[in-house]
């Protein structure tokens, strides 16, 4: 077996589970989940109905690098959304069964083993895909630590330059989860230029790139800042995205990596043989899915009401502000981020997640530590109840 496998942790909300297990909430309180990023709002019908109509393809066996007609329709996405210059829909996108399996597999195929110390680097709090991957890909993590002087962002001045030099792949993450901070062009744009430098790939999760507060400043994307320097090829960089968060459409399993193809035609290989072919109607439901914004606008305001209501209640008794993108409110506790989420569940039957079970002690700090992730994803009234709670207990 596996010796890497022992160095897995449990998952964020395998220890949530644990820290609650002795504890029984008013039965008079109803129970609220704001712990895990899971959205709410209804999967727009469109996506119901061309998934329907699509049931009888189900006879056929997909190719795992998808339809051409997905991967254009991905592609004029991409490049309409992120102002790119070219994409082309055969050799730079491929379909994906949503970005946690992208993520994990991603590494399995790029990082070289046969490398003294290889080190995949990642934001410090991350999203955990990103150390089980290292471990199960035979590298090792290393942690960015996003902290408050630094606007919640990693230090990528801080990162010294053996680690630079051992690095084969980078995971960030952009709208952040769980912080909500965007990386700017300028950020990104080094980066690209250290890969450049020290021959290692970016790993860029854009996720929550269609949850944003300004609806005249969308985040930039990975392959925006590339096309902004004149590189269409994007070497080293490779984007992932998905349905998930923009469409409301978590159980649909639909997303894509799309970037530079020399990396692509690998990473295609690698998956014809792990056998994670889309499913025909999938594919159809997600060609249904990118081609309109309607709904994505529609999602975009109801966060934003739900931020608005919730930080008005919250912000007389904590300092809170809406983050730039994401679900996400990244809250500093006053005491212990554990007790506090503890407490809140015994006390008045709401669950958040603490936010040293995302992140890792790293440089003698543990930068999760005394704040918690209250995801914003339940109705607009729950949200506000929540948040009355939360006033209640502290």
């Amino acid at each position: 077996m596996n010796p890497n496998l022992d160095l897995l942790q449990p998952y964020p909300f395998e220890k949530l589970a644990v820290l609650k297990k002795d504890y029984s909430p008013p039965s008079h309180l109803s129970p609220i989940n704001l712990s895990i990023g899971e959205p709410q709002h209804p999967t727009p019908k469109s996506i119901i109905n061309a998934m329907t109509r699509a049931l009888p393809d189900l006879k056929k066996y997909p190719t795992t690098a998808g339809t051409l007609e997905l991967r254009e329709t991905i592609s004029n996405w991409l490049v309409k959304r992120f102002q790119l210059s070219a994409l082309d829909a055969k050799s730079q996108v491929l379909p994906v069964n949503g970005t946690r399996e992208a993520l994990f597999a991603f590494a399995q195929a790029m990082i070289d083993r046969r490398a003294k110390n290889p080190l995949i680097l990642s934001p410090n709090p991350f999203y955990q895909i990103y150390e089980g991957a290292a471990f199960l890909a035979g590298a090792k993590p290393w942690f960015i630590n996003s902290l408050a002087e630094n606007n919640f962002q990693p230090n990528f001045v801080n990162v010294p330059e053996n680690v630079w030099q051992d690095c084969q792949l980078i995971y960030i993450c952009s709208p952040n989860n769980p912080t909500g901070t965007v990386l700017d062009t300028e950020t990104l744009q080094d980066l690209i230029h250290k890969a450049d430098k020290y021959d290692f790939i970016i790993a860029s999760d854009e996720c929550y790139s269609e949850i944003y507060a300004d609806e005249t400043n969308p985040p930039v994307g990975l392959l925006q800042a590339c096309t902004a320097m004149g590189r269409t090829d994007y070497e080293r960089c490779v984007v992932f995205n998905s349905l998930s968060k923009r469409s409301n459409a978590p159980g649909l399993r639909s997303g894509f990596v799309a970037g530079d193809a020399d990396i692509l035609k690998k990473f295609l290989l690698y998956r014809t043989y792990h056998g994670c072919a889309m499913s025909p109607a999938t594919q159809i439901a997600s060609i249904a899915a990118w081609q309109h914004e309607t709904h994505v606008a529609t999602n975009r305001n109801l966060y934003r009401e739900k931020f608005k209501a919730v930080i008005d209640i919250l912000s007389p008794i904590l300092p809170v502000t809406s983050p730039e993108g994401a679900f996400y409110l990244w809250l500093n506790t006053p005491i212990a981020d554990d007790e506090f989420a503890k407490g809140l569940f015994n006390q008045q039957h709401v669950t958040v997640l603490p936010g040293s079970y995302l992140s890792r002690v790293a440089h003698d700090i543990n930068p999760g530590q005394n704040y918690v992730r209250i995801a914003l994803v339940a109705e607009l009234e729950e949200c506000m109840v929540a948040a009355e709670r939360i006033v209640k207990f502290l």
